[in-house]
C-alpha cells in the first residue's frame, strides 16, 4: 500500500480552515445529539446549502464531523435524562441512567467518551487499510455491477429498518418513483412533470432531504417534546474510576469490532451495532443480571460500537458509492453537489478529498474527547430552551437555505409539502430513510440498468454472464433469504 496519499491527506486536514470546519462539525454534532429528535441526517440536510461555497474537502469534513459527533452527544441525555438524543444511544439508557441515579453519571459519561474515542479511532485505522482494497476491486465495475450494487443497497436498507418490513419496502418504492420525476436520463423525455417547467430538471436532492428529514423531524419532535419537558439532573465529576476502566476495557474492544463490521453493511449502522454490542456484553458477563441495573459495560460496549460503526459506514459510501444508511445518503448528495461522485474513482481522482476526510476523523475524535467533558453542563442547559422557540428558528433557517439554492419560491413549497409527507410517514410508522436512500440510488439504478440492457442486447441473463455481477446477484438473492432471519434475531435482542 502506498502511504504517500495517506500522509498528504494529513496536510489537507491541518490546513487552518479545515481544522476549524472539523471543530465546528463535531461541536454541532454533539449539540444535535443532545437535542432529542433532530438527528445528524436532518442537520446535514439543513446545512447542505451553506456548503456550496466551501471547498469540497472542507465541506465533507464539516458534515462528517456532525455525523460522528452526534453519536456521543446523544449519550448525554440518555444518561442524565433517560431521553435518547439519537436512536443509536437508546441502549445506553438501560444502564447509563441507572448509573446516574446511583450518583455515577460522571463515570458513565466518562467511559462513554473514552469508549467512543477508542472505537472511532480503531475503526479509522481499519478503514485506512481496507478502503483502498475495496476501491481497487471496485475499479473493475461496469453498468451491470453498479445495477446489482444499487439493488442490494435499496433492498437491505428497505428491509433492515425498524418496524414493518412492508412499510420499509413501500417507502423505498416511493423513493424510486420520486427519482423518475424530471427528464429521462437516456432520451431526455419529460416524465411526471405535469406541465411544470420547475419539475423539468427533477426534484433536487437537497429539497427532498430537507423536507423529509429537516421539516418533518422538526414537526414530529415538536409535537412530542411539547408533551414531555425533561428535568435537568446533576452529573458530578465526569471521570471513570480505575475499577470502571478495568471492567470496561474488554467491552470497549468487543464493541469496536462489532461496530466496525456492522457499520460496513448497508442497513447495519450505529443503531444496530449498539444493540448487538449490548447483547454481546450481556452474554459475556459472569452476572448478566447486573445489566439494566447500572453495569458500566452496558455503556462502554454500545458507545464504542456506535462510534466505530459511524466511521466504518464511510467505506461503502466512499469506495462503492453506496450509502449504508440515511445519513450516508445525505452525505452522498453533498458529494454530488460538490461535483465529486462517490465511488471507486474517488480515491484516484480526488485523493485530497478522500484522505482528507478519512484523516480528519482522527483529529475529530480527539476534539470530541477534549470537548465532551467540559461542555456537558452547557449542553444540558440547552434542554431548557422551549421547543416553541427552537423549532420556528430551525424552520426559518431551513427555508432560507432552500430558497438560496435556486432562488425559487416553488422549491420552498415543495419542501413544505415533503415535510408534511414526512411528518405523516412518521405518524403512520413509515421511516423516511429508505425513501431518501432509494431516491439517491434511483437514478444510478435506472441509468446503469438501461445501459446494461443495451450492452446485453436486451438479454437480462447477461447479468449472470459477468463474474462480479453474477456474484452480486447471488448476494441479492441471499439477502432476500437472510434478511427475515436477521429481523427475527434483532427482535429477540431488543426484547
Amino acid at each position: 500500500m502506498d502511504f504517500g496519499p495517506v500522509l498528504a491527506g494529513f496536510s489537507v486536514v491541518f490546513e487552518p480552515q479545515n481544522l476549524l470546519y472539523c471543530l465546528v462539525g463535531v461541536t454541532l454534532g454533539m449539540l444535535v445529539g443532545v437535542l432529542p429528535g433532530l438527528g445528524p441526517a436532518a442537520t446535514i440536510a439543513i446545512l447542505l446549502p451553506i456548503t456550496y461555497n466551501i471547498e469540497p474537502a472542507a465541506a465533507v469534513i464539516l458534515l462528517a464531523g456532525i455525523f460522528y459527533g452526534a453519536q456521543y452527544g446523544g449519550t448525554i441525555t440518555s444518561v442524565l435524562l433517560r431521553l435518547p438524543g439519537e436512536a443509536s444511544t437508546v441502549v445506553t439508557v438501560f444502564d447509563g441512567h441507572e448509573l446516574a441515579r446511583q450518583g455515577k453519571a460522571g463515570s458513565a459519561l466518562g467511559i462513554a467518551a473514552i469508549g467512543s474515542f477508542i472505537g472511532g479511532t480503531a475503526s479509522i485505522i481499519l478503514l485506512t487499510f481496507i478502503a483502498p482494497l475495496v476501491a481497487d476491486f471496485a475499479l473493475e465495475f461496469g453498468p451491470a455491477e453498479y445495477t446489482m450494487l444499487a439493488l442490494i443497497g435499496v433492498l437491505l436498507v428497505a428491509t433492515l429498518v425498524n418496524g414493518s418490513l412492508v412499510k420499509g419496502i413501500a417507502a423505498a418504492a416511493a423513493g424510486l418513483l420520486l427519482a423518475t420525476v424530471g427528464s429521462d436520463p437516456i432520451v431526455a423525455t419529460p416524465r411526471f412533470v405535469f406541465g411544470s417547467d420547475q419539475l423539468a430538471d427533477g426534484i433536487d436532492f437537497v429539497i427532498v432531504a430537507m423536507g423529509l428529514f429537516g421539516v418533518a423531524e422538526i414537526l414530529y419532535n415538536l409535537e412530542h417534546r411539547l408533551r414531555q419537558q425533561p428535568s435537568v439532573s446533576s452529573f458530578g465529576r465526569a471521570l471513570p474510576s480505575r475499577i470502571d476502566w478495568l471492567a470496561s476495557r474488554l467491552a470497549i474492544l468487543r464493541g469496536s469490532i462489532v461496530g466496525f463490521v456492522l457499520g460496513v453493511l448497508p442497513g447495519g449502522g450505529a443503531t444496530m451495532s449498539s444493540f448487538v454490542a449490548y447483547a454481546v456484553e450481556k452474554r459475556a458477563a459472569k452476572e448478566p443480571s447486573r445489566f439494566g441495573k447500572g453495569a458500566i459495560e452496558g455503556v462502554a460496549g454500545p458507545e464504542s460500537a456506535n462510534n466505530a460503526a459511524a466511521t466504518s459506514s464511510f467505506i461503502p459510501l466512499l469506495t462503492l458509492g453506496i450509502p449504508a444508511n440515511a445519513t450516508m445518503a445525505v452525505l452522498f448528495g453533498a458529494l454530488l453537489l460538490q461535483g465529486i461522485p462517490p465511488g471507486p474513482q474517488l480515491i484516484v481522482e480526488h485523493p485530497d478529498v478522500f484522505w482528507g476526510v478519512v484523516n480528519s476523523m482522527y483529529v475529530g475524535n480527539i476534539f470530541l474527547l477534549l470537548l465532551s467533558i467540559p461542555l456537558i453542563g452547557v449542553f444540558v442547559r440547552l434542554l431548557k430552551v422551549r421547543p416553541g422557540i427552537l423549532a420556528p428558528l430551525t424552520i426559518l433557517i431551513t427555508m432560507i437555505g432552500v430558497y438560496s439554492i435556486r432562488n425559487s419560491t416553488f422549491d420552498m413549497f415543495v419542501v413544505i409539502v415533503l415535510g408534511l409527507v414526512g411528518y405523516g410517514m412518521k405518524k403512520l410508522g413509515f421511516e423516511p430513510g429508505p425513501l431518501v436512500l432509494a431516491f439517491v440510488l434511483g437514478k444510478l439504478l435506472e441509468s446503469s440498468f438501461r445501459r446494461s440492457m443495451r450492452l446485453f442486447d436486451g438479454n437480462i441473463l447477461g447479468f449472470l454472464q459477468r463474474p462480479v455481477s453474477a456474484t452480486l446477484a447471488g448476494l441479492f438473492v441471499l439477502a432476500v433469504v437472510v434478511v427475515p432471519i436477521l429481523r427475527r434475531v434483532r427482535r429477540k435482542q431488543t426484547v
